[in-house]
């Protein structure tokens, strides 16, 4: 289904539930589009999403009650993190209520977990999806939930301020971490075995010794989680990336590495060349984008 424009389907005033950061930036992107008065949005934020909701809206004030921010609404909007169950709270009080509500699904993994807490699943009354990838692998998890195609306006904002790498005077390499879940059976968490297998083939993949290479946590992950990672490797050359948001740590990086990030999509649709991490032994890099190499297949 082509994208449709967001001012057709949303309805005032409108109730806005966010936690991780991957859903509040794609909402948050879309509502920017548009203009609204005091009292039209009626934001509940927790987590990462509080703080890019009140930097983007800060005169929209945040409700600290779903329950309170639903009453009154026309209709609700989530994320759809596995990171809290704000918004899978949110999704059953509007059920309840018999309040309309839609989704932001935000990336293109665990469509089915993200809708599940306890043993019980919650599906909104519609999805709203940013890319055909993602309107796909939502049609074939929720064959009976309405899917609707939004224009990607997160991924535009981060790479139109973004050089051409044929622009880059001083190229660094960039490591987008994000938290694993899992060892992968070798007692040490994912994110660490991916930043170590890619360490290793930097030579491998065509960059040099002497770049520079930028570590750059998850919005999610606590302050400090890779400082004695870096320590431990006592090399001048590699650091923590303290940008203010994604477009600003990806403007000077010519090469980007992951393990399924949301940040190595924007990298690939900024012309940066791509790497996933994931190791011979983890779970195969989920992401469906065409142009991200794998660097266990090389």
């Amino acid at each position: 289904m082509p994208a449709s424009a967001p001012t057709k389907r949303l309805k005032l005033p409108l109730a806005v539930v966010c936690h991780d950061a991957g859903g509040a930036n794609q909402i948050i992107a879309l509502l920017s589009q548009m203009s609204f008065a005091i009292g039209d949005l009626r934001p509940v934020m927790q987590g990462p999403a509080a703080v890019l909701w009140q930097r983007a809206f800060p005169d929209h004030a945040l409700i600290p009650d779903v329950k309170a921010a639903l009453q009154g609404s026309a209709m609700l909007f989530s994320g759809t993190g596995w990171a809290s169950n704000l918004e899978h709270d949110a999704r059953c009080i509007a059920q309840a209520m018999g309040l309309y509500s839609v989704a932001m699904l935000d990336h293109w993994v665990n469509y089915v977990p993200r809708f599940t807490r306890s043993g019980h699943r919650q599906l909104p009354d519609a999805l709203w999806v940013s890319d055909g990838f993602a309107e796909t692998i939502a049609r074939e998890a929720f064959p009976a939930t309405p899917v609707y195609r939004m224009p990607d306006y997160y991924l535009e904002s981060q790479c139109a301020s973004l050089p051409r790498v044929d622009q880059l005077t001083d190229p660094v390499a960039l490591f987008v971490c994000e938290p694993s879940l899992s060892d992968w059976g070798r007692e040490q968490r994912g994110e660490f075995q991916a930043l170590d297998y890619f360490i290793k083939r930097l030579g491998l993949v065509g960059i040099s010794a002497s770049t520079h290479l930028r570590i750059r946590p998850h919005p999610s992950e606590p302050a400090g989680k890779y400082d004695a990672w870096i320590s431990e490797r006592c090399n001048a050359r590699i650091s923590l990336d303290n940008s203010k948001d994604m477009s600003a740590a990806l403007g000077n990086a010519r090469w980007v590495a992951g393990c399924q990030s949301y940040a190595m999509v924007i990298a690939l649709a900024a012309g940066r060349t791509v790497f996933s991490a994931l190791p011979p032994w983890a779970p195969a890099c989920r992401l469906p984008h065409p142009g991200i190499i794998h660097l266990h297949s090389l």
